[in-house]
């Protein structure tokens, strides 16, 4: 378990290390609405069919851009628990470079133990969430 905490960048295993402390899902759920309280607010326009994370029940939209080589993301969501994950990941990795991002596997997402918190659609939605970042980081890349 340590080595893939070990192994991911700073902030995200800042972040599983803090789930990781959480006793009990009411805490895993206030950490969540937390992150999702985080979040700038995100520009309509941007609600895009481009940008939205297909497979998630709740509106979920993430955008992406570079700099400094470095990915930036922004997004939201219609869900305050799932605007928590989409805060938690963009927290995790914004600042990363895309290859950084695109070589990530999602292993962490059990790390956090956010997965036996969760429904089977949200944790679902989580994984979706992930890989579409990954996705905008490799587009990034492209560009």
């Amino acid at each position: 378990m340590t080595s893939t905490i070990d192994s991911l960048p700073a902030n995200l295993a800042k972040i599983v290390k803090r789930f990781q402390r959480a006793t009990d899902q009411k805490s895993r759920y206030e950490q969540l609405i937390w992150y999702g309280q985080k979040l700038k607010d995100f520009p309509e326009v941007d609600k895009t069919p481009e940008n939205k994370v297909p497979g998630c029940v709740s509106q979920v939209y993430v955008t992406a851009h570079l700099e400094e080589d470095r990915v930036i993301y922004q997004g939201d969501s219609d869900s305050q628990l799932t605007k928590g994950l989409v805060g938690l990941l963009m927290e995790g990795l914004n600042g990363l470079t895309p290859a950084q991002i695109t070589q990530l596997t999602p292993d962490f997402i059990q790390e956090t133990g956010l997965n036996m918190s969760l429904t089977p659609s949200r944790a679902n939605g989580f994984y979706n969430i992930f890989k579409t970042m990954q996705k905008k980081a490799l587009e990034c890349e492209e560009c």
